[in-house]
């Protein structure tokens, strides 16, 4: 595995054309769908600021579920190597981007932030660091070109339950 690359393939097939194609920039649909062998197809469009469907997703939504989904993937293996028990993993990220005048844009930023319940004879400091050491292995926080940060929170279960 290490040393290996690995391959990924996905296809995308743009589902908005009105009979006009892009005749005019405000007659097309921004609608796409994307496949991969074997999963179910995820219907996406443009945020809907630039004339998307706010019902589908967006680059940018999938973007932030790929950091956010990484880190906790890397976490969950990173804590079960450590013998840390984690029982719930909830995140509520969020990100920024910004335009530039000729319309280019770029994220600035992602805020993760992780709410953990581990079992209570973990080792909580442990926990919280083990959320540095996935960051360090997310492959897509690794691929990126602007700041992901983690705000996480660690409890035991029993104390979890109390503030639940």
């Amino acid at each position: 595995m290490i040393g290996k690359d690995h391959h990924y393939a996905t296809s995308l097939r743009w589902t908005g054309s009105r009979g006009t194609g892009t005749s005019g920039y405000r007659d097309y649909d921004r609608s796409y769908t994307l496949s991969a062998a074997g999963k179910a197809d995820l219907e996406g469009s443009s945020d809907k600021t630039f004339r998307g469907d706010g019902a589908k997703w967006n680059p940018e939504e999938m973007l932030l579920s790929a950091l956010s989904s990484c880190h906790m993937l890397s976490y969950l293996h990173q804590c079960a190597d450590a013998g840390v028990t984690v029982l719930d993993y909830t995140d509520d990220a969020s990100g920024t981007m910004v335009l530039d005048a000729d319309g280019a844009g770029r994220f600035t930023g992602v805020v993760l932030r992780p709410r953990v319940m581990v079992s209570d004879d973990s080792d909580l400091q442990a926990a919280q660091h083990l959320h540095h050491a996935a960051h360090e292995t997310c492959f897509i926080a690794n691929s990126v070109n602007f700041p992901v940060t983690c705000e996480a929170a660690v409890l035991p279960r029993s104390r979890a339950l109390q503030e639940a």
